[in-house]
């Protein structure tokens, strides 16, 4: 299921085994490497350790109840897995980063983003104008495949390519000829009575 990313944040944490909550996601955790969210940061007031994480490998379902885990052993620290400590380590936050073209042309700043529950991997990221250009224009969105880089400060997408096309009246009036405004005018010869 696609889901905004905004949407995840504040979700509770619900654990199958007793049914309870057991914490809040805070923010994610995402891999700039391959756009997919590692893990969510988690806050509680049952947690042990802080910072506690609950990996997105972990979480068996994302519906109206929340994110569902197994148990309340499904949390880790921070220094539980590798991987996690290096993501959180980055500090890299997505929402925010400007986003350029390939000429380094500003297109906007990351507002949100749309990812897969299922795999966790962000598929579209949602671009807001900046002040002069948002006030006609309301964003667009960027597809994953659209990405070449992403660095600290930026996303770079490849450029939109549009095709200078002739106007639409332009096209239409070259198809259809009216034979009654042709510009020479028929002659007493060509026209014939059967």
């Amino acid at each position: 299921m696609l889901v905004l990313g905004s949407r995840l944040l504040n979700s509770p944490i619900m654990s199958l085994q007793t049914g309870t909550r057991l914490a809040t996601a805070v923010r994610p955790l995402i891999d700039p490497s391959n756009l997919r969210v590692l893990a969510y940061e988690v806050d509680g007031d049952l947690l042990v350790e802080k910072p506690s994480f609950v990996r997105t490998a972990e979480i068996r379902e994302y519906g109206h109840l929340g994110m569902i885990i197994d148990s309340n052993d499904e949390l880790i620290g921070l220094d539980d897995v590798i991987q996690v400590k290096k993501i959180y380590d980055l500090s890299f936050s997505l929402i925010g980063l400007q986003v350029l073209d390939e000429n380094r042309r500003k297109l906007g700043k990351v507002d949100d983003y749309t990812l897969e529950t299922g795999n966790f991997i962000i598929e579209q990221l949602s671009v807001r104008r900046g002040l002069f250009r948002g006030i006609t224009d309301t964003g667009f969105l960027v597809n994953r495949s659209q990405i070449i880089e992403i660095n600290n400060t930026s996303v770079v997408v490849k450029s939109p390519t549009v095709k200078s096309a002739e106007p639409v009246m332009q096209a239409i009036r070259s198809e259809f000829s009216n034979p009654f405004r042709s510009s020479a005018p028929q002659s007493q010869s060509d026209i014939s009575l059967s």
